[in-house]
């Protein structure tokens, strides 16, 4: 549940929109994206999320359906357009993005009453994003919908936060915070984390979300890999060595993995050993929806890929 858009992405690498002369369109919004990347493993998804009424809308229906991703909950909203977002692409980290979501972007006016939470609950895995929560009625809803998971398992919050969506970092926070305790699973970066709890310091991030109900902690390190702390094991796994291209999409794609994993009851190193993977795969690559890995591809990339390390969980005070 959360955000979908139209992604248009130079074919020109290295040059800024102003030189740039042509490029390639393909489905984007980081929700619309994992269930794309859950589905190249055979899992069946779907999401919940608006569109304009426009052309660009169509093709995102199409788009999702191309990938094998059902399109029931996607609805039009008269009068607002389907948003489009560019990219500029320096390799090997430099990516800068223009959101083109005014006067309001359709993934916003999602509203309560709409929900089929009968779905909501049933499902294997339910993937909430912070944008959600930066406006109303999506916010509203968001929090609705965690209600009414009633925290199964697996119900995922994605900390993607986006300083451009909100009035400021801690109101943010105070929204992030109330959604905390209805979710089993977080997932963020360094700066999502500070955003989220206060805490960029990796374990300490991990202790802080604990505290509020969430048993499995994934904080993104950048450089260093990622830490998955359960409560009662932290696992560190190291990044995936690539030549980068475009790593837009490799947290997107690392979360449909995380999904995938999860639903086959792996451990958690096996989990994000595969997710970390998942990502790398699409970091080397220009697109992101296009660009989702298959099962065969990410164990192909895996037959090299260094170790985990794994321990007790830090004390960390936090």
């Amino acid at each position: 549940m959360g955000r979908i858009g139209v992604d248009l992405y130079p074919q020109q690498v290295g040059v800024g929109l102003d030189e740039v002369e042509s490029f390639g369109k393909y489905l984007g919004g980081s929700a619309s994206n994992v269930a794309v990347a859950a589905a190249r493993y055979g899992r069946r998804t779907a999401v919940i999320t608006r569109t304009g009424e426009d052309p660009f809308g169509t093709f995102l229906h199409q788009a999702l359906r191309g990938y094998g991703v059902d399109d029931r909950y996607v609805t039009p909203v008269p009068g607002l357009p389907t948003p489009v977002t560019f990219c500029e692409i320096f390799p090997p980290d430099d990516f800068p993005l223009y959101f083109y979501r005014l006067p309001k972007a359709p993934d916003l006016e999602i509203r309560r009453e709409e929900l089929d939470t009968d779905a909501i609950r049933e499902a294997g895995v339910f993937w909430v994003t912070v944008t959600g929560l930066s406006e109303e009625p999506s916010r509203s809803a968001t929090l609705a919908a965690l209600e009414a998971r009633g925290r199964r398992d697996i119900t995922v919050l994605d900390l993607d936060y986006r300083s451009m969506f909100w009035p400021s970092r801690e109101e943010a926070r105070r929204w992030v915070q109330q959604a905390l305790p209805h979710v089993t699973v977080a997932v963020g970066n360094l700066d999502e984390c500070d955003t989220a709890v206060g805490e960029r310091e990796p374990h300490a991030a991990a202790s802080r979300l604990h505290e509020f109900g969430v048993k499995l902690a994934v904080v993104k390190q950048g450089p260093k890999g990622v830490l998955a702390d359960d409560g009662t094991t932290a696992v560190e796994v190291p990044p995936v060595p690539v030549n980068v291209m475009n790593g837009l999409g490799a947290g997107d794609a690392f979360g449909g993995a995380l999904c995938h994993g999860l639903l086959a009851g792996w451990d958690v190193e096996r989990v994000m050993r595969f997710a970390n993977a998942a990502g790398a795969i699409v970091a080397s690559r220009l697109a992101c929806s296009d660009a989702m890995p298959t099962a065969a591809e990410v164990d192909g990339l895996l037959a090299g890929e260094p170790q985990a390390t794994r321990g007790p969980r830090e004390a960390t005070g936090a």
